[in-house]
């Protein structure tokens, strides 16, 4: 049997001229959780979407457990368990009808629903739910029920679109507990905007960008991406130097950023004691004795000095960056991009260009017939109220 459980090649999607995927390639098996990361537009929930046969691709070839999500559309949906970012639940069945309602639906017989309910009831925590109706039950109680109608029928695969959302600190440890569990022996694709949730579940993340692929790998892995280590340094402010005055921030900052293969050199907020900053350098290149011989020369009372990787947030602003230009109105952001869609027919490409050439020239003016047409219409109807108006009068 094999170990590949979902495979996404060539994948692409348009909603009209909007590209919400371009050529995603990614695969994931058996036994995995994977954090399938990206802001908000990036293509997460197009591509679960897809994925769980609500959709069809525009090109490309999505399998999962082997079967074709466009060819063998039940076949896929037999071996998931799929929680959308707002479980649709019947709010006026209590949570046992619910749950007996989607195993009939599965195809679950009596027996069965039985023992898997049981199952579920305990992975789920759901003992104390499941005579009460759903309207009444807390939002957190409800994720809870709708986790369990994707776990019901024993799927191998659990495609999870923002399963905390909404949730409170408590309920989000909880949930994230219950996949933790559940992904002992199974396999899990997990969407989540919350990069600690996926730093405590997954081993591995996908990260997507303007529907694309823009890291896939371990954790460790992608925060190396940047090619760079982090180091925060701080120095007590009221500690004299040679020169007995106590150092400033700015010449703390001015002498960081002397040092040899420093970058970024940035005041970080504290106290009024501490002059906190925070630096990076390449990945092959350690600061720490540089600073240490600093401090050392300018007689500065060091505090603190650590050295860490880039944190997954930060690499994961700096892969979608240019998502954020987008969301400002920095549409030549996506330009270079946008040049190698050969796989997309010629005509679809004549669009790409005339939407390239609409958006570096802005928003597109209102024709001028429509609304002359209108303007005269409104004048003739103006001329025969002032008519109507003059025979009252005579």
């Amino acid at each position: 049997m094999t170990d590949l459980m979902i495979s996404a090649e060539g994948l692409s999607k348009r909603f009209g001229a909007v590209r919400a995927l371009d050529k995603v390639n990614f695969q994931v098996n058996r036994g995995e959780i994977v954090g399938f990361l990206g802001p908000n537009g990036a293509g997460k929930s197009t591509t679960m979407r897809i994925l769980t046969c609500f959709i069809s691709p525009s090109l490309g070839q999505a399998k999962v457990h082997g079967h074709d999500v466009f060819d063998e559309p039940l076949e896929v949906r037999k071996k998931i368990g799929y929680l959308p970012q707002r479980a649709p639940l019947y709010t006026d069945m209590n949570a046992y009808e619910y749950l007996q309602f989607a195993a009939g639906v599965r195809g679950l017989d009596a027996s069965t629903f039985k023992s898997r309910l049981r199952k579920v009831v305990e992975v789920c925590g759901l003992a104390q739910a499941l005579g009460k109706d759903i309207q009444t039950l807390s939002h957190g109680y409800r994720q809870r029920v709708g986790l369990a109608q994707a776990l019901i029928h024993d799927p191998p695969i659990l495609i999870l679109d923002e399963p905390t959302s909404d949730l409170d600190p408590n309920e989000k440890a909880e949930v994230i507990r219950y996949i933790k569990e559940i992904g002992k022996d199974r396999t899990i694709l997990l969407s989540t905007h919350n990069l600690a949730e996926v730093e405590e579940a997954c081993a591995r993340a996908i990260i997507v960008s303007k529907g694309r692929v823009v890291a896939d790998g371990p954790l460790d892995e992608i925060r190396g991406k940047s090619g760079r280590s982090r180091y925060t340094v701080v120095f007590n402010e009221k500690a004299n130097g040679k020169s007995g005055a106590p150092p400033t921030a700015t010449e703390v900052q001015d002498a960081l950023a002397e040092l040899d293969e420093a970058k970024g050199v940035r005041e970080l907020p504290t106290d009024e004691r501490e002059h906190k900053f925070e630096l990076t350098s390449p990945e092959d290149t350690d600061l720490r004795p540089d600073i240490f011989s600093l401090a050392v020369d300018k007689g500065w009372t060091m505090l603190e000095l650590r050295r860490d990787t880039q944190s997954l947030d930060a690499v994961f602003r700096e892969l979608t960056r240019g998502d954020e230009k987008l969301d400002r109105g920095e549409r030549w952001a996506r330009a270079s991009d946008d040049n190698d869609d050969d796989d997309f027919d010629d005509e679809d490409d004549e669009d790409d260009d005339q939407d390239d050439q609409d958006e570096d020239e802005g928003p597109d003016e209102p024709e001028d017939d429509e609304p002359e047409e209108d303007e005269a219409e409104e004048e003739d109807d103006d001329d025969d109220d002032d008519d109507d108006d003059d025979k009252e009068k005579d």
